[in-house]
């Protein structure tokens, strides 16, 4: 599934980029507008990834040292080990209590609690391929991370990497891999293509309402903009990995539990604006939940299946 963006927006809408999913050819989309959730999320009896799921990451393109660690501490803060957990002595939420909301819908299907890991990570700094990408090359890219089985590999590709559909159509994608029997998930970097559209809101948006954009909480908008777009669709690919597990809607144009609250991160959220949130003190950065190695994120909020609303971790 891939964000899909659309480019015909009414102002007297006063709709934001945000948020809906649709499906084509087999890869999930995240799309752009927010809508309140149409129904209630649900459960359509296939398989689930449950249990141990380590992660695989294939850096495609330039990344640096900095931007890696935002998203590896990221993702380590998914199941942290006990010595990992936050040690603010805030009351702001971690990222693994956002990511409970993942667990709870698998437990309501029978399976297992998730324990995330990160497993290898392959660096392709010279773009192998090149840099101009179409999408049917997304999962031969996925492929060389070496992903296990019932694994995820994890696709990111820089910011001067152009990806058929990214900034036009999408800001990330999950499918699957037939060989390994993993899944895969796919996001780029918007920073110096559409930051508008796919880092926002931390970028002023390209439609809708004009507010001042938020800080990113690690100090950078495209690193801080993928960590939204990654926790999203690896929500979307642990409850609907092969498109029958969890979701909302028509199977030909699913909503899934991370793509339904798309645009709504703190209480009082609406199109343009992304709610109350909590502002480091000494970065300025608006975050709304808490990681390992002291890092600060910003999570979007997760359906809750039992009242099918937007359920904002702050």
């Amino acid at each position: 599934m891939a964000y899909f963006l659309s480019n015909k927006i009414a102002p007297f809408l006063l709709l934001l980029l945000v948020g809906f999913a649709d499906e084509s050819c087999g890869s999930r989309k995240l799309a752009s507008l927010y809508q309140p959730p149409p129904s209630l999320l649900t459960y359509h009896k296939g398989a689930l990834l449950q249990g141990n799921i380590p992660i695989s990451i294939l850096w495609y393109g330039n990344f640096t040292p900095a931007q890696k660690a935002i998203i590896s501490d990221f993702l380590l803060s998914l199941t942290p080990q006990p010595h990992q957990e936050p040690t603010s002595t805030t009351t702001t939420p971690s990222v693994s209590k956002w990511w409970n909301a993942v667990d709870s819908l698998l437990q309501r299907a029978g399976k297992k609690k998730t324990h995330m890991s990160l497993a290898n990570q392959i660096s392709d700094e010279h773009c192998s391929i090149g840099k101009l990408l179409k999408s049917s090359q997304l999962p031969e890219l996925a492929s060389k991370a070496n992903p296990t089985k019932a694994g995820v590999a994890l696709v990111l590709t820089a910011e001067d990497v152009a990806v058929e559909g990214f900034c036009m159509s999408s800001c990330g994608s999950h499918g699957s891999l037939a060989g390994p029997g993993a899944a895969y998930v796919w996001v780029g970097n918007s920073a110096s293509q559409c930051p508008g559209q796919c880092a926002w809101p931390f970028h002023q948006p390209v439609y809708g309402p004009q507010g001042p954009p938020l800080v990113a909480p690690n100090g950078d908008v495209g690193a801080d903009g993928m960590v939204i777009n990654i926790a999203t669709l690896l929500a979307g690919t642990v409850t609907n990995p092969f498109g029958d597990g969890y979701f909302q809607g028509d199977a030909g144009a699913p909503l899934e539990a991370g793509a339904a609250c798309r645009g709504v991160y703190g209480k009082g959220a609406y199109p343009g604006y992304a709610g109350e949130l909590p502002v480091d003190a000494g970065t300025g950065g608006s975050y709304n939940a808490e990681g390992v190695n002291g890092r600060k994120y910003l999570v979007p909020a997760m359906l809750d299946p039992a009242t099918s609303s937007c359920s904002p971790i702050v």
